[in-house]
C-alpha cells in the first residue's frame, strides 16, 4: 500500500469546527475531522500527495483543475449538505463516473452527491448516546478488509441502524452491531460509470474515532481500493451504430 503514488483529497464541511461544536472539537480533532483523516492516510501512503478542502473555500475546494488531478475524494459532511453548490457536485458526479473514486464517510451518506449517485434516500435509523460500536467483518476476501480485526471496537459512538435506504451494494463488507440491538450495514461499495464508491459509517464530531488505528486502516483500504490512477477520465459512452458497422472477414 505505502507504494502507491495517489492524488488524494480529503473534504470536510468543516462546519462544526468553526462553530467549536462540540466544544471538545477542537481537542480532539485539533486541526478538524479532514486533518485527522489525511494524517492517518500519510501514514499509508507517505510518498503520495493528500491534501484538504473545505465547504468555505472557493468552488469548496473542488475546481476543475482539481478534480482533474484527484484519484480518490473523501467525503465528511453533516449539517451543512444543501450548502454545496450544485455546480460542485455535478462536477463532482462528472469524475466520479468517468473514473475518480470516492469515499464517504459517517454523514455523508445525506450528501447530494451520494444520494444523487445512488439514487436513493440514504437514510437510515440513529441514535446518539454514545454507545459501544462493533464492526464485523462479513467479507474478509474483499481487499478493503485486509489486515482489519473483527470486530472492531469502537468504545462512544453514534448509532446507526437499519433500515438504511440504499441501493443494494455491490459489497457488504461490513456489518456493525451496537449496545440497544440495533445493526448496520456500516461498510459496502457501489459501481457508477467507471467509479468504485465505498462508504463507511464510523466516525462523528463528537467522538475521536478517527484517531483509531484500525479505523485509518480501514479508511486507507478502501483508498487503495476506489483508487483507479490509470484509468482515462471518461464517462461511459454509448452510440448507435450504423447497420454494417461489422463485416465478417
Amino acid at each position: 500500500m505505502s507504494d502507491a503514488k495517489l492524488k488524494v483529497v480529503v473534504w470536510n464541511e468543516a462546519v462544526h469546527e468553526a462553530r467549536n461544536e462540540p466544544a471538545t472539537i477542537g481537542e480532539m480533532y485539533p486541526e478538524g475531522i479532514h486533518g485527522a483523516i489525511a494524517a492517518g492516510l500519510r501514514g499509508f501512503y507517505p510518498d503520495s500527495e493528500i491534501s484538504t478542502a473545505t465547504l468555505a473555500d472557493p468552488e469548496h475546494g473542488l475546481s476543475e483543475e482539481v478534480l482533474e488531478q484527484t484519484d480518490v475524494l473523501l467525503w465528511w459532511g453533516h449539517i451543512a449538505h444543501g450548502e454545496v453548490a450544485d455546480e460542485v457536485v455535478e462536477r463532482v458526479q462528472r469524475h466520479v463516473l468517468g473514473g475518480m473514486g470516492l469515499v464517504v464517510l459517517h454523514s455523508g451518506h445525506f450528501a447530494k452527491i451520494f444520494t444523487r449517485l445512488l439514487g436513493t434516500t440514504c437514510s437510515l435509523k440513529w441514535r446518539n448516546e454514545g454507545e459501544r460500536e462493533l464492526v464485523w467483518t462479513v467479507k474478509p476476501s474483499h481487499p478493503i478488509a485486509a489486515g482489519i480485526e473483527s470486530p472492531i471496537v469502537i468504545p462512544q459512538q453514534e448509532m446507526y441502524g437499519e433500515l438504511f435506504d440504499i441501493p443494494e451494494p455491490d459489497d457488504l463488507i461490513f456489518i456493525s452491531s451496537f449496545e440497544g440491538g440495533e445493526v448496520f450495514r456500516s461498510g459496502v461499495t457501489f459501481s457508477r460509470g467507471k467509479g468504485r464508491i465505498f462508504y463507511f459509517s464510523p466516525g462523528d464530531q463528537e467522538y475521536p474515532v478517527y484517531h483509531q488505528p484500525q479505523i485509518q486502516k480501514v479508511i486507507a483500504n478502501g483508498v487503495g481500493w476506489v483508487a483507479q490512477p490509470g484509468v482515462f477520465r471518461e464517462a461511459p459512452e454509448v452510440s448507435n451504430p450504423a447497420r454494417g458497422w461489422f463485416e465478417e472477414a
